[in-house]
């Protein structure tokens, strides 16, 4: 089975009510005030999969920073995967800001059939990954309802681009080793957090850590999967395009064309994924 672990929907509202919702709030304004980005459905999700021949998408909410639409986007994704529950995987959405609201809501998404909370972006929403303190309550949820976080990640060198933010390996540092129990992935090769691996402590603290590849084509050359593949292991690492920021095929013709060894391709496709989500 093929899996894209990083895809992204959004209502049918707030596609056609796009100005008002930039206007409102900062975070999308800063990724979708260019009409070239596009914004896409379930329905426009799961016709992509279609052409492109995957089988199954987790579909990630937005980091709104209003609760009420967290909750609004939150109930959205639910009976999308509720109409879909053999194609997509839903990941739901808080915000760590508000404290007990995102508890609950937390608590709501698993008993609604999500699997994980995602993506998270610390710098639209208004908190810090590494204040465990804050944090803390929202992670023992996410342990105990069986919740995969995932996180955006940005590398602290490089180009800049639209939604690049400051969410690097400092912050992230911090909160994997707060909470080495809870499964963990970080979107966009964890901000090249993988290439520290050579180092004993770092290594160690991955245990639980996944690496998601959206918008890879936009970051690293290709050769990126093998090298880390070789630094943490061809089991940490997610095929996920970051749809519909790329097509979903770009990345699966990326991957195939580099070659990899059969088995190590399939991991990375669909294995690895099956696995993290328990997938039958």
């Amino acid at each position: 089975m093929i899996f894209d672990f990083h895809t992204h929907i959004f209502p049918p509202w707030v596609v056609a009510e796009r100005d008002s919702y930039l206007r409102r709030e900062a975070g999308f304004a800063s990724l979708y005030s260019s009409p070239k980005a596009k914004l896409a459905t379930a329905a426009d999700l799961l016709a992509s999969m279609d052409r492109v021949g995957i089988d199954v998408s987790v579909a990630l909410s937005f980091p709104w920073k209003d609760p009420e639409l967290v909750r609004r986007a939150n109930d959205y994704l639910m009976e999308a995967v509720a109409r879909q529950p053999q194609r997509l995987v839903g990941f739901g959405m808080v915000n760590p800001s508000e404290r007990e609201v995102a508890v609950r809501e937390a608590e709501r998404c698993a008993a609604g059939g999500l699997r994980g909370l995602g993506e998270m972006r610390p710098d639209d929403q208004g908190f810090d990954l590494g204040d465990q303190a804050l944090l803390a309550s929202l992670a023992q949820v996410a342990r105990e309802r069986g919740l995969i976080l995932l996180t955006h990640v940005s590398e602290p060198v490089g180009h800049l681009y639209a939604g690049k933010g400051r969410v690097t390996l400092e912050g992230v540092w911090c909160f994997i080793t707060a909470f080495p129990q809870n499964p963990v992935v970080l979107a966009h090769w964890g901000g090249g957090l993988p290439f520290y691996a050579l180092m004993p402590e770092v290594e160690a603290a991955l245990k639980n850590v996944y690496f998601d590849t959206a918008a890879s084509p936009y970051l690293y050359r290709p050769q990126v999967f093998p090298r880390v593949a070789e630094l943490v292991g061809a089991d940490k690492i997610l095929h996920g395009s970051d749809y519909p920021l790329l097509g979903q095929q770009r990345l699966l013709r990326d991957i195939r064309g580099l070659r990899l060894a059969p088995q190590v391709e399939a991991q990375i496709l669909g294995g690895n994924a099956q696995r993290l989500l328990g997938w039958s």
